[in-house]
């Protein structure tokens, strides 16, 4: 048994080695430096190792979808006629700003001026720019806050996490001010071990512009499509999940993932676009996230909240 557990892992190594890396290599030469963004210091490259990943995309109203992304530049990506809202909750184990748990709830999308057609951009990453827009991406440690709202513009706040792996499912739930926010639970995925090389385009809404960072992930992951695929998806009414709830969610998801242990890397590199409308009532309307004021008094903590109320999805 050891001897086959030594093989498995030797050639999921092998098979990691022939697919290309999406790291820049300049994230690469970075290894070594320091930097110290916003008080804070990092080691060069910006890297989180062996933290669990649970992976979940679930159909949505196309249109309805259109309608929560703010500016001109972004569009629902397309599949099937469906939109998707995209859940990925990260146990993050081994950081340089320590431990935290990080929860996003996304819609993928394609960023530029033109539609582009369905399915190609899964093909085409880079050309059609898809990635995901997140809605909403609480983080359990104030210091996780700090540094992914401010200085790469991401839509954190601090609120009550969990992350939960039992052998049969993996659950992560979030609550806000005694309220549910989220609850995803994913059935475990049969153990295919297929090694996974991504890059993910991140965009987020804050202080009127439309910010975009990329983080690379590497892993094994154990993955379920269409019938085989069991989770269980709770909108709750914290103030951060109410515009999903406009997305008519529908309860099957299209895949799952389960990644026991992914390492992933996030680029000091930071792109950011003015949201735009075609009034100056529009604009100041546009849902452009929240103003330089909300992270200005942030400090450094990276105590966790206390868990979420579990009683709250008992089923």
């Amino acid at each position: 048994m050891k001897n086959f557990a030594q093989l498995h892992a030797a050639m999921h190594r092998a098979l990691h080695s022939l697919l290309p890396s999406p790291v820049p290599s300049r994230q690469i030469k970075l290894g070594g430096q320091y930097a110290k963004a916003d008080g804070v210091n990092h080691v060069m490259p910006l890297k989180s190792n062996d933290s669990p990943m649970l992976i979940a995309a679930f159909p949505i109203n196309k249109r309805a979808a259109a309608g929560l992304l703010p500016g001109k530049e972004m569009r629902p990506f397309s599949l099937g006629g469906k939109a998707l809202l995209m859940v990925m909750v990260v146990n993050h184990t081994s950081t340089d700003i320590g431990t935290y748990i990080e929860y996003s709830l996304a819609i993928a999308i394609t960023h530029g001026s033109r539609p582009v057609p369905p399915f190609l951009p899964l093909l085409f990453q880079k050309s059609f720019r898809l990635g995901q827009f997140v809605v909403d991406l609480p983080v359990n440690t104030e210091i996780s806050v700090k540094c992914g709202k401010g200085v790469w513009g991401m839509p954190k706040h601090q609120a009550n996490l969990d992350f939960v792996v039992t052998d049969a499912t993996v659950s992560a739930q979030y609550d806000q001010d005694g309220r549910l926010g989220c609850y995803i639970e994913i059935e475990m995925p049969a153990p295919v071990g297929l090694p996974v090389r991504l890059a993910v385009a991140n965009y987020g809404a804050f202080r009127g512009m439309l910010w975009k960072s990329d983080s690379y992930v590497e892993g094994t992951a154990n993955v379920a499509y269409g019938g085989q695929a069991k989770a269980r998806l709770v909108l709750g009414d914290a103030p951060g999940v109410a515009p999903l709830k406009t997305l008519h969610v529908a309860p099957k998801p299209v895949f799952t993932a389960w990644l026991p242990d992914a390492h992933s890397l996030l680029d000091d590199h930071v792109e950011a676009w003015f949201l735009t409308a075609t009034t100056e009532a529009g604009a100041a309307a546009l849902r452009g996230g929240g103003t330089m004021d909300s992270v200005v008094g942030l400090g450094q903590s990276r105590e966790w909240l206390a868990p979420p109320d579990r009683s709250l999805t008992a089923h």
